[in-house]
């Protein structure tokens, strides 16, 4: 995951987006220069001085808005809808279609939003799949990457624990753990994942069936996140609720908008 820090803000940076952004910049290795919708949209990084551990964000820090949702499964309607709506960051967090069937199409809806549009692997697609659904429509893989916007970190992990369907978008618990670990000391953060925490309201299939990963809720209890989205139960879609400090969300099909001032007065 690339981490990016706050340096001293270089002369030639502008305004675009709400953020302070630099021409010819990288973030997460995307070019961001002036042709690409990217860099354009959502703001460029400083790479920072020769030698040093990485790129920067120069930015302003103002309200955004965040439109999340998942489990999409081939639903091109709903998936209009939300390229309908107006946020700033737009966030497919995982399974737009069943067994990877029609993610050329999906990939085509979300591009109406090319630049602004982060997608995850669920359960449902590979990494790999993802990787190039981005790269063919102008949209960021944000598995396992971060970046920060109105005064948050936001990061983001796709696929889900293992389930009994055998699908492509699966980790064993000790491999989510090991990809959750690179979030840890992000602060303040906004974590999206596909899998929600085991035995809560936000992976409750059935009275007494859970379906969630326990390092995901480990991750959440020992970092407390400001915020955490997530999908994968279809069953607590549109559930809310507090783990610890963290305002938890499983959003579902029918998504949810947040903006950083609401959250803040959370």
């Amino acid at each position: 995951m690339a981490s990016v820090g706050t340096r001293n803000t270089p002369r030639s940076c502008i305004i675009a987006q709400g953020l302070m952004v630099q021409e010819g910049a990288v973030f997460d290795g995307v070019d961001a220069g002036p042709n690409r919708p990217f860099g354009r949209l959502t703001g460029r990084l400083w790479p920072g001085p020769r030698g040093s551990s990485g790129p920067a964000l120069c930015h302003n820090v103002r309200i955004v808005k965040l439109l999340v949702f998942s489990d999409i499964h081939g639903d091109y309607a709903a998936l209009e809808r939300h390229m309908d709506a107006e946020a700033d960051y737009y966030f497919a967090a995982g399974d737009l279609t069943s067994w990877g069937r029609g993610l050329e199409r999906c990939g085509e809806i979300l591009a109406r939003r090319a630049g602004r549009v982060y997608v995850l692997p669920g359960n449902h697609e590979s990494e790999r799949q993802i990787a190039d659904l981005a790269a063919r429509y102008g949209l960021i893989d944000f598995h396992g990457r971060s970046f920060e916007a109105g005064g948050y970190r936001i990061g983001g992990l796709g696929c889900s624990t293992p389930t009994p369907f055998n699908t492509p978008g699966e980790y064993s618990e000790e491999e989510m753990a090991r990809r959750l670990a690179p979030f840890a000391g992000l602060k303040p953060l906004i974590l999206v994942c596909h899998c929600p925490p085991l035995g809560t309201d936000l992976d409750r299939v059935h009275k007494g069936m859970h379906a969630g990963s326990s390092a995901v809720r480990e991750f959440i209890e020992k970092q407390r996140p400001a915020a955490f989205f997530c999908g994968h139960i279809h069953e607590a879609e549109g559930v809310r609720m507090r783990l610890g400090d963290t305002l938890c969300f499983n959003v579902g099909r029918q998504g949810y908008l947040l903006d950083s001032d609401t959250l803040s007065r959370e």
